[in-house]
């Protein structure tokens, strides 16, 4: 039976995208869901990031809820290890959300040509 290449390993496709995430800079579960083509899947997004703690070179912290809160913080390792993550890359962080959350939000949609 021939199997479709858009629903093949939908996390390797999120990490795909997160891998593409720029120092400095963050984006959303539903930005990526969106991105590719699954605009109701920022669960599904949110727990590929959460299975990516197997995979160090994702980097999981650059991605946050469409709010710029740090939801996920919980999955990593330490109290503030998210924060203390996008702080070393010059993101304000405070009451576990994002200070000026635009100035650091990067879209896939705009930035990723298929």
């Amino acid at each position: 039976m021939p199997t479709n290449p858009k629903n093949e390993n939908f996390f390797e496709r999120v990490y795909q995208v997160a891998k593409k995430i720029p120092y400095g800079k963050v984006t959303s579960y539903g930005a990526i869901a969106k991105y590719l083509g699954t605009a109701k899947s920022a669960r599904m997004v949110g727990w590929a990031m959460n299975a990516s703690g197997l995979k160090e070179d994702v980097p999981a912290h650059r991605v946050v809820n469409r709010n710029g809160v740090l939801t996920g913080k919980h999955h990593f390792q330490g109290t503030n290890l998210m924060q203390q993550l996008l702080e070393s890359e010059g993101i304000q962080v405070v009451n576990n959300q994002i200070i000026d959350f635009e100035k650091y939000f990067w879209n896939p949609a705009d930035e990723l040509a298929d």
